[in-house]
């Protein structure tokens, strides 16, 4: 049953991709497919899955409690987009998004479900060629299709970190198991330690793999939702969650990812908030929050991490899917071009919901995950859960800025939301709410109990503290709201740019350096070779009329009538008497060769003649030839017998 949560969803992709249809029966088959991987993973309790690929490669499957739970919010957020992207998204296509969104799933169920480098190998990379073809679905314009190359190739760079890891793992232990992975120490040890962690962060968008998340939001608005929320950046987390306790043995493996994660939160934040696009402020948030994830996990508390990926999942969906709302009703994802309080009221009060969750606003569920976090990293130091608390307010600036721009006071123009795209917000905002129980003790003890997660005690210090920064924050986001900006910010501080000066732009500029020399001086080569060869050829020729068939220079040539060519020496003799020789079998041969058909006519045209005197036209002379042969029969067969 265990292997079904990976391939249930695929199938039913493909079912929804061929099937076509209404948006209706589109998006009820895969509410359906989404559904029944739900209630799957709900039951699929603690099972245990091998396949044996061959004698040394055994592919394994497993669903401890931590696995188990971000299996379950896997699909529960892929079917409140899927109602969403059937009423909001384009027509055309819309079988192939939902097939493809559901396949994507497949792909991070399988990475969820993995127990050796392997599987998660093989289900890495059904998600990464999944999110370039959903990034790319509008294919027919050229912005998407650039953004999905840019995206799958930024983030296969980091991808060979995993290769490096499976490799690694397997030379020095016989196994890619993660028994094995814990069973490593020294080199290997470091080197999968490492390797995953690089592939892990690339497909989180931590520096320096950010840039790819903005790329991302030229994919559709559904894409979006999924892709930050549940899959793809959650699957950067999740592993480094899973694996924490093998990874953690590298010498400073905790550091690094502390680095890198507290290092993008601040970063992101910051970029997050000089946004006036609404998909790439809310993209920016991602990378911020899965830096806390992956700070958390390298302080030690990868439970809490996992905590908090629940929590972010349903919250960010929310948000991706009122910025779709927003950019269906203005046209534009500008901020500020929104303002959207008047015009949709409902929609405002569920996208309010989710922003201050995301801002941490207590008593919401964001809130108290966020705290956990800073608990956790606490415990690694001062200066840590100082960074900590700073990331943490500039989540408040930017969620706040999301909120007031996009559902803020503004005119009232026409717009009116769909069922489905009300049904998909609805669903996850409520979702972010009924988790803001976990402030409850009881609640929350029962949460980690459930996921394995050992809760973290901080110190009322650090806790005023971080409340008071995320107090400003919202402050900050309200006046960032309302002030606006006169032109959009730099996008990832300049990153993008270093790609382009640094990597691609030399890289192209190589590339038609190569094509050149191959053109000039490679290619001389064969047509060098080319012309040698003919020179040789037709010097060749001449010595073979002249020698070979001549025998010898000057030799009496010998005429052959009817060959259209003169003939000399050898070869002459060769000819003649082989011409010789079919001239006199050609007459035999034809007359043997029509002795056959004209025998056999001769001897039909004797049979016909000779059965046309039977054709007399007399119906007692046809009788009696009936009843003798009825008598030769009976007799044969008497005879026979």
């Amino acid at each position: 049953m265990i292997w079904a949560l990976a391939y249930l969803p695929v199938l039913a992709g493909l079912g929804a991709w061929t099937m076509g249809g209404s948006r209706m029966r589109v998006g009820a088959f895969g509410a359906v497919g989404a559904l029944a991987t739900l209630v799957l993973a709900v039951v699929a309790d603690d099972q245990n899955g091998r396949i044996a690929w061959s004698e040394t490669i055994v592919l394994q499957a497993a669903l401890p409690p931590l696995a188990q739970a971000v299996a379950i919010t896997v699909p529960a957020i892929l079917l409140a987009i899927t109602i969403f992207a059937a009423s909001h998204e384009e027509a055309p296509g819309l079988p192939r998004l939902v097939g493809l969104m559901l396949i994507f799933t497949g792909g991070m169920e399988l990475v969820v479900i993995a127990a050796d480098l392997v599987t998660l190998l093989i289900g890495w990379e059904i998600v990464g060629a999944c999110s370039w073809a959903l990034i790319g679905h509008k294919w027919r314009s050229q912005a998407p299709g650039l953004s999905a190359n840019f995206a799958f190739v930024l983030t296969r760079a980091g991808d060979l970190g995993l290769f490096l890891a499976v490799m690694a793992t397997f030379a020095a232990t016989g196994s890619a198991s993660y028994d094995a992975l814990g069973a490593l120490q020294g080199g290997p040890l470091i080197l999968a330690a490492f390797g995953i962690l690089l592939a892990a962060i690339s497909k989180a968008g931590q520096v320096p793999f950010a840039p790819w998340l903005f790329r991302a939001m030229d994919g559709p608005t559904s894409v979006s939702a999924l892709l930050h929320s549940a899959t793809m950046v959650a699957a950067g987390a999740y592993i480094l969650a899973r694996l924490q306790s093998q990874l953690s043995a590298a010498p400073g493996f905790g550091v690094v990812a502390m680095v890198v994660g507290l290092g993008t939160a601040i970063l992101g934040g910051v970029v997050a908030l000089r946004q006036t696009h609404a998909k790439k402020l809310l993209a920016g948030s991602t990378s911020a929050q899965m830096g806390l994830m992956i700070a958390t996990v390298g302080a030690g508390y990868p439970g809490v991490a996992v905590l908090h990926l629940i929590v972010h999942a349903a919250t960010k969906a929310a948000l991706f899917c009122a910025a779709g709302i927003g950019h269906r009703v203005t046209g534009s994802f500008d901020l500020r071009e929104m303002g959207l309080a008047r015009t949709l009221p409902f929609a405002a009060a569920l996208t309010a919901i989710a922003a201050l969750s995301l801002a941490a606003v207590p008593p919401l569920s964001g809130g108290w995950s966020k705290e956990a976090m800073v608990k956790a990293i606490e415990h690694a130091g001062v200066f840590w859960a100082a960074c900590a608390v700073l990331a943490g307010g500039l989540s408040a600036a930017y969620a706040t800025c999301f909120a007031v721009a996009a559902f803020g006071p503004g005119e009232a123009r026409d717009g009116r939301t769909r069922p489905g795209e009300m049904g998909g917000l609805a669903l996850l905002s409520g979702a972010t709410l009924l988790m803001s129980a976990l402030w409850l003790p009881a609640v929350h003890e029962a949460a980690a109990s459930w996921v394995g997660a050992d809760l973290p005690q901080g110190s009322r210090v650090w806790l005023i503290a971080s409340l008071t920064v995320v107090a400003l924050g919202v402050l900050a986001g309200l006046h960032v709201a309302r002030s606006g900006q006169e032109a959009p910010a730099r996008e990832w501080l300049g990153l993008p740019a270093l790609y382009e000066h640094g990597s691609i732009r030399p890289f192209h500029a190589l590339a038609q350096a190569t094509a050149r020399f191959d053109d000039g001086v490679i290619d001389v080569i064969p047509g060098g070779a080319a012309a040698l060869a003919g020179i040789l050829s037709r010097t060749l020729s001449r010595t073979d009329d002249d020698i070979i068939d001549g025998l010898a220079p000057g030799t009496a040539k010998r005429a052959m009538k009817g060959t259209g060519r003169t003939w000399r020496g050898a070869v002459g003799a060769v000819v003649a008497g082989t011409s010789a020789l079919a001239a006199i079998g050609a007459g035999l041969g034809e007359r043997l060769s029509d002795l056959i058909p004209g025998g056999s006519g001769r001897l039909a045209g004797m049979a016909g003649a000779d059965l046309r005197r039977l054709q007399t036209g007399l119906a007692h002379h046809y009788y009696a030839i009936v009843t003798a042969g009825f008598a030769l029969t009976v007799a044969l067969l008497i005879l026979g017998g």
